[in-house]
């Protein structure tokens, strides 16, 4: 071996333990940084989130009003809301809007992309716009402008109708039994289908045009370019936004709240503003039972991902 050889190899451990040392700094630095990102939010989710339920369900084996001692009572609580027929009244409602909401907004918001993204509109950027407007509303905005939609004396709802033809009177749609339950369901809908919208436009344009040309060369229709081409291929974010919507559908409770709180005679009571009124009403204070319908919600909300996901499998179409 040469001299120049015998120094190299003398150089090369050197060299080799400094490049170590840099990796090893490297990854340090690194390791911080993602310590210093990620350690505000995970501490917010700890003590704002995780730590709260976990609270409830220490709370749900308590009979307490939030002032006067607490007593422990075990699973009694349990016992008395599955006993307790306003809370599976209140479930129905859920599933009722469970049902209705999520479908309306799915299809609202596919038919109006697939329009929007179709059609060489000049103004396609005002309709998103418009579509999108009631998100930037509050929801305490969106009930108190359905609320005057349906009011009996001066609601635009009734003086529709009486311009078609149809007199009815003063009557008011929040206020019956029979219709006060469907009269919910518009301002949910109106107030999510924007958002969606704007969702499933940008999903649809990323789709290659070329697949619609070799379908309108084949005579589809506008109809079946839909359901074979373009939902397919969205379907993993149909999927989300259906998830997004059965869940909110079933916790939701602020346009009730708002709109009728829980009237007439408890035809729109849903279980999150059942729990609210245990909780925070007026004449009533009880944090454990409450917190026992919340321990319900939360295994109802388990189940009905569950069973999303059973129904609506998480398999992407590609091209």
């Amino acid at each position: 071996m040469s001299q120049h050889e015998t120094a190299a190899a003398a150089r090369r451990p050197a060299r080799q333990g400094w490049l170590q040392k840099r990796l090893t700094r490297a990854q340090t630095q690194k390791n911080i940084f993602l310590l210093v990102a990620i350690a505000p939010a995970f501490g917010g989710y700890l003590l704002f989130t995780l730590y709260p339920n976990l609270l409830s369900v220490y709370y749900s084996l308590l009979d307490w009003d939030g002032i006067s001692p607490a007593k422990f009572v075990g699973l009694s609580n349990y016992t008395a809301m599955l006993q307790d027929k306003y809370v599976w009244r209140a479930l129905l409602h859920n599933l009722l809007y469970m049902a209705t909401v999520p479908f309306l907004v799915i299809f609202i918001s596919l038919l109006l992309a697939y329009i929007l993204t179709s059609k060489a509109y000049k103004g396609s950027s005002l309709f998103k716009l418009l579509f999108f407007f009631p998100n930037v509303l509050s929801t305490v905005v969106i009930a108190l402008l359905w609320a005057f939609v349906y009011d009996g004396s001066i609601g635009i709802l009734n003086a529709l109708l009486r311009l078609v033809g149809i007199d009815v009177g003063n009557f008011y749609w929040l206020g019956d039994v029979r219709t006060a339950i469907w009269a919910v369901i518009p301002p949910y809908v109106w107030g999510g289908v924007g958002l969606y919208v704007i969702i499933f436009v940008n999903a649809m344009t990323t789709i290659p045009k070329s697949l619609y040309e070799s379908a309108v060369l084949e005579g589809a229709s506008h109809l079946t370019r839909l359901m074979r081409i373009t939902i397919p291929l969205i379907m993993p974010i149909i999927r989300v936004g259906a998830l997004f919507l059965v869940l909110g559908s079933l916790k939701g409770f602020e346009h009730v709240l708002i709109l009728t709180n829980g009237g007439p005679a408890g035809s729109t009571d849903v279980i999150g503003l059942y729990m609210f009124n245990l909780a925070f009403g007026k004449d009533y204070h009880n944090y454990g039972y409450a917190s026992a319908v919340g321990m319900f919600l939360f295994v109802i909300l388990v189940a009905a991902k569950l069973l999303m996901d059973k129904a609506m499998p998480n398999k992407s179409v590609e091209y």
